[in-house]
């Protein structure tokens, strides 16, 4: 299951469930669309890998299976 991490990894940009611009790579290193587009390129960078949309968790769901509250904060 996803942790739908909290923020961005470069940006600190806050990223909550259901947030249209919310790209993860296949570790779920997360990120804004402007880190991922802009200044990622398109690569993580972390693993190399490429960014896709995160899903959303349905709204019924977040309860029993809540976001992350861990922020990660990648220094560049």
């Amino acid at each position: 299951m996803l942790e739908l991490r909290p923020n961005c990894e470069t940006c600190d940009t806050d990223l909550p469930n259901g947030e249209a611009d919310a790209y993860i790579c296949t570790f779920e290193c997360t990120f804004c669309e402007t880190c991922a587009q802009d200044v990622h390129k398109g690569v993580c960078p972390n693993c190399g890998g490429n960014f896709t949309l995160r899903p959303v968790r349905p709204a019924a769901l977040m309860e029993k299976y809540p976001q992350s509250t861990k922020r990660v904060l990648k220094k560049t």
